[in-house]
């Protein structure tokens, strides 16, 4: 019996002393030692990018030229995001880019610019004459009813706001307005500066080329 208590303890022994040689940081004492004190000093800063370099390029002068050729060269000159507008304010689509030519153009041509901007060709059809300056489109309506006269009925309809019932009638005629965008407003009810409530809105309109009665 007491060979085997002999055992007993060196094998206990054995033991704590392969604890301790697998723990270079254990005291003497043998008790385990204490966990790493955390870092101190500064943390190291992240690494911050820079912001990318605004890319230009010299933007060629597109007025008089054919809308689709606009573009074409816009793009060739390194301008992808492109747009135009009806500039007689009627709220005409460009549908087919060949039928129409450039008045405006938004930026203006030159060097150093953003190749990120957004460029704007404002347009009319080849047989027509650029005005002097691009037609503002109507104003919104708010709580009043505007002064409609002489605009494009589809650019009117569009300020109206879009549960507005309208009804448009031509003026000299018994013609069918098919298409608002070739027509203009001659009268309008309610008039100008009368409170909007809902109530139905009216207008008489002729074509764009023809004089209002």
């Amino acid at each position: 019996m007491r060979t085997l208590r002999t055992v007993a303890l060196a094998v206990t022994a054995a033991s704590l002393l392969a604890l301790t040689a697998c723990d270079p940081q254990a005291s003497d004492t043998g008790k385990p030692a204490a966990p790493d004190a955390p870092a101190t000093g500064p943390a190291p800063a992240s690494a911050s990018s820079a912001p990318a370099a605004t890319k230009t390029a010299t933007l060629p002068n597109m007025v008089g030229k054919g809308l689709q050729t606009a573009q074409d060269e816009a793009q060739a000159a390194g301008f992808a995001l492109l747009t135009s507008h009806d500039a007689l304010g009627r709220d005409r689509l460009q549908a087919l880019d060949r039928n129409w030519k450039v008045c405006s153009q938004t930026p203006a041509a030159g060097a150093n610019v953003d190749t990120g901007a957004t460029i704007d060709f404002g347009a009319v059809k080849l047989e027509e004459t650029c005005p002097a300056a691009d037609a503002p489109a109507p104003k919104p309506a708010g709580d009043t009813m505007p002064d409609f006269a002489g605009q494009g009925m589809k650019a009117v309809r569009g300020a109206l706001p879009s549960n507005a019932s309208i009804s448009v009638k031509d003026a000299l005629q018994s013609r069918m307005v098919l298409q608002e965008s070739n027509w203009k407003v001659c009268a309008q009810d309610p008039k100008p500066g009368t409170a909007l409530t809902g109530q139905p809105v009216s207008f008489k309109v002729v074509k764009t080329e023809e004089s209002c009665p």
